[in-house]
Formats: structure tokens, sequence, C-alpha cells
């Protein structure tokens, strides 16, 4: 055989088994590509989304719903959500939702305002009335919205329990001086200064430090008069047969000595006038308390008068803060609370004291009131005039019924939280808010503890609901309901 003929035969070969193989594949003896519908193409179909449009969500995936066809800034149509793509929607209700069996009740306002309608309608935006069914409203006033929406806009509940109501008054404060630490050196006689101590304006002393040298001639001839009269005393009791005289004489030493005290002569200078029967030229005075020397107002030799202040010394071991409270939180502070102050000057560092007054007046200017606090500073790290912040920590003893403030809705003349009931259904419920603080709310009344309420998300729900419809149980309960 020519190669010719070979060639021609293999040729004709190919030919026919491609025509089999045609032939196989339209009578289903084997798959083709190109014949008949195979079984990838089987599955992609089944796969494919079904059902009735659900949403309108953000063609780039962002967390941006609609509820009828939209477009995005830059033009982009948004995308359809079949039932079977939203996790809401299961075979089950995907097929309850293309049921002839389902009835439709009523159509209810799509932006939640209290209008419903019989038959199917727009508002004035051109929006289309949501369709209710049976089973998918009750007469008791609760609200069931799909597990889908609950977790997009991650709605989150919380249980009903008791708490500690505190709550924490913020206000600015100024460090004083304790008032019954304050103490003054003032002479009660006319003398001069001889010589004056070591202490000097800001520098801390302790009890007993000399403070000034001082020369008086009232105390000189009071000191004399002291003398005489111990010495007269003593000549009477060497006398026989005059027990009289000599007590006579003893009372006359001891208001020598008052008189001395009444010029406010140390006790140690009239102990040596009495012991050595001498008076000494001039008298030393020495600081009353321990603390800080807040003036000095003495030099060497200067005269003074009765009654002048040589020195003012001042016990900063405690020291007050007076805060600036405003008016609407007085009613919450009492004697005996405790506090906290920080300063600037001191970061980092917390100083605790105790609410000790409360001021029975008002700052016009400034509508507040002024609250006094005693705090230890045995370290002298708080200073007069030091700014500081405060924080008074008010509230009851105790535990009370309270939720998550975020689980209020707070209308101005009504209360309202969400109760949840189960399987997506919500109930308005009215309450009555009693104390406030720390992110809690007390609830004196509308709930019981255990009760689930709704602490985030309450936007949804209002909205999905028509919270001020379902109200109309509480505002009036004979109004006639909407029927089919």
């Amino acid at each position: 055989m020519t190669p010719i003929f070979k060639g021609m035969a293999t040729v004709v070969a190919i030919i026919a088994a491609a025509g089999a193989g045609v032939w196989a594949g339209q009578h289903g003896l084997v798959g083709i590509p190109w014949g008949g519908k195979s079984a990838a193409m089987e599955t992609a179909s089944k796969s494919k989304p079904s059902g009735p449009v659900i949403y309108y969500r953000d063609p780039d995936g962002r967390p941006f719903y609609a509820s009828a066809p939209r477009k995005t800034d830059a033009g982009r149509d948004y995308v359809a959500v079949l039932a079977s793509e939203d996790v809401s929607f299961d075979a089950k209700t995907a097929a309850e939702a293309t049921s002839a069996e389902r009835k439709i009740k009523y159509y209810r306002n799509p932006m939640g305002l209290p209008d419903t309608s019989q038959v199917p309608k727009k508002d004035s935006m051109g929006m289309d009335y949501i369709p209710v069914y049976e089973g998918e409203d009750t007469d008791d006033g609760s609200v069931k919205v799909s597990p889908g929406k609950l977790q997009r806009t991650g709605v989150e509940t919380t249980l009903v329990s008791k708490h500690a109501i505190t709550r924490t008054i913020k206000a600015p404060g100024v460090v004083q001086l304790d008032e019954r630490r304050i103490m003054v050196v003032a002479p009660r006689f006319d003398g001069y200064v001889i010589k004056v101590g070591a202490p000097t304006t800001g520098t801390h002393l302790k009890q007993g430090d000399e403070l000034a040298t001082v020369f008086g001639q009232e105390l000189l001839n009071q000191g004399a008069r002291l003398v005489v009269e111990q010495s007269f005393s003593q000549q009477k009791d060497n006398e026989p047969f005059s027990p009289q005289g000599a007590l006579y004489d003893g009372e006359r030493v001891i208001g020598a000595s008052r008189r001395l005290a009444n010029l406010d002569a140390p006790q140690g200078f009239i102990e040596e006038i009495l012991r050595t029967k001498r008076v000494p030229d001039n008298v030393a005075f020495r600081a009353p308390m321990s603390g800080i020397v807040l003036e000095r107002n003495v030099v060497d030799g200067q005269a003074f008068k009765a009654g002048d202040v040589l020195f003012r010394i001042a016990d900063h071991t405690t020291v007050w803060i007076m805060a600036d409270v405003a008016e609407g939180d007085i009613d919450a502070i009492a004697p005996g609370q405790e506090v906290t102050v920080t300063t600037r000057a001191r970061p980092g560092r917390t100083f605790t004291g105790t609410v000790t007054v409360i001021y029975p007046h008002l700052m016009k200017e400034t509508r507040t009131a002024r609250v006094r606090i005693e705090l230890p500073n045995s370290d002298l790290a708080l200073l007069p005039d030091m700014y500081g912040e405060v924080a008074i920590k008010t509230g009851a003893n105790g535990d009370f019924l309270a939720v998550p403030v975020s689980a209020v809705i707070d209308s101005g003349s009504r209360q309202v939280v969400l109760i949840e009931r189960g399987e997506g259904r919500f109930e308005p419920r009215v309450v009555k808010i009693g104390r406030r603080g720390d992110g809690y709310a007390e609830i004196a009344d509308g709930v019981s503890e255990g009760d689930r309420v709704v602490v985030n998300g309450n936007f949804l729900i209002d909205a999905e609901s028509n919270l001020q419809a379902a109200l109309k149980a509480f505002s009036a309960p004979d109004s006639p309901e909407v029927k089919p």
C-alpha cells in the first residue's frame, strides 16, 4: 500500500469515529460539552437565586440597603437580593412567600407612619406600601422583625436586673486652708522686738520653736508684783498663829500669776519668776503649733502695740477643696459622700476626701453652689489656691431594678422600652423612670426582673413596627382594629 493510500485511510477512520461520537452523544450514551444539558449546568441552574426581591444592596458591598431600586452616587444600580439569598428566608419561608395560600391582611406605610390600606398603593414619595400577611401582626401590640434585618443592624438585648444606681458629679475646685488650723501670734501688751527668730515666711516650723524675743514694760511690772506678793506670802507663813492671813496672801499670789497669764505671758516665764524670785528682762515667744509661716510682720527693734499680728501660722496637714457644683446637681449631694480629686500639678495621683459642708446659698453669677470637701494632706502635696477636678460619687445604697440608658426610648413625655418576646417579636412597653446614673436608669414600673430588653438597634424596630401605632393600646384602648 502506497503512502497516499495510507493517509487517506487514516482520515476516513477519524471522520468515522467523530460521527459515531456525535451519534452516541445525541442518544445519551455519552456526554459532550456542546450537546445536551451537562451536570455542571444543571448544578448551576439549581443554585441560581430564586424567590421575590426582598431588598436592594450596595453593589460595592458597603452596609447600605434600600427597599426600592436606587443608584449609588457614582450612578451604579443597587443589586437586588432575592429571598433565597437572605439569611432570614429559609426554604420554608421562601415557599411561603410564593405560596398563594398566604393571605394579605392589609398594607402599611413604608415609612412607619400610622397609615394602612386595604389595597396596594404608594405613598407621597412613590414608595410601595408593605403587605402585612396573616400571622405577621397581633393584637397585643407586639411587632415582628425578620431575623435577617436584626442580624444586619446588630440588634442586641440584655436582661433586666438589679444594679447599684450611682452617679458621679464632676466640678472644678480650689484648694484652701482649713480655717480651724490657722493661728496668729499677737501680744496682749505693748513692747519692742529684741530679736526675731530663724523662721521666715513659707518655712515649716514645729511647735515650741522660738519666733521672737520681746520686751514689754507691763509684763515686767506684773512680774515684779508677783515677786513682791510671793515674798509677802512667805513672810506671813512664817508668823505664828496667822492661818487666815496666810490663806489670804496665797490668794494674792494666785491673782498675780493670773494677771500675767491674761497678758499671754508664757507659762515658762511665770514659773521662772516663782522659782528665782527675779523678773527676766525679756520674754521669748514660741510657735503655738506646727505648721508653715504665712506671715512674718516684724523685724529686729520694731515696736508693736497690743493686738498687732507678729506671725501667722497654718497647719497644712488637712486642707479644704471648695467645689462649685451646678444648681441641678445639688439635690444629689449630701455630707459624708466620698470624693476623689485630681490636679494638674500632681498628674497620675488621686486624693480622697469627704463632703463636709454644703453652703446654703447660690452664686447668682454662675448658678452654682459651694461645696466644702475635707482632704488629708500629710505630705503637703496640695497647696492653697491649687486647682483640682472634683468627682463626687452620689447615689443611694442598695440595688435597684434597672436597664442600660440606651434601652430607653424617651420622647419627653413618655419613656418606652422594647421587650423581646422571641421569634423576632418585640413588644413596646411604657415604663416609669427613676434614678439615672453611670449608664443605667432605674425602672420604677413597667418591667420585671428577667425580662429581656433591646439595648442596641432600637431605631430599626421603631421604624419597622410603627411604634406610635403599637402604643395605641395605651392611649386609646377602645380604638377599632384594622380589618382586612
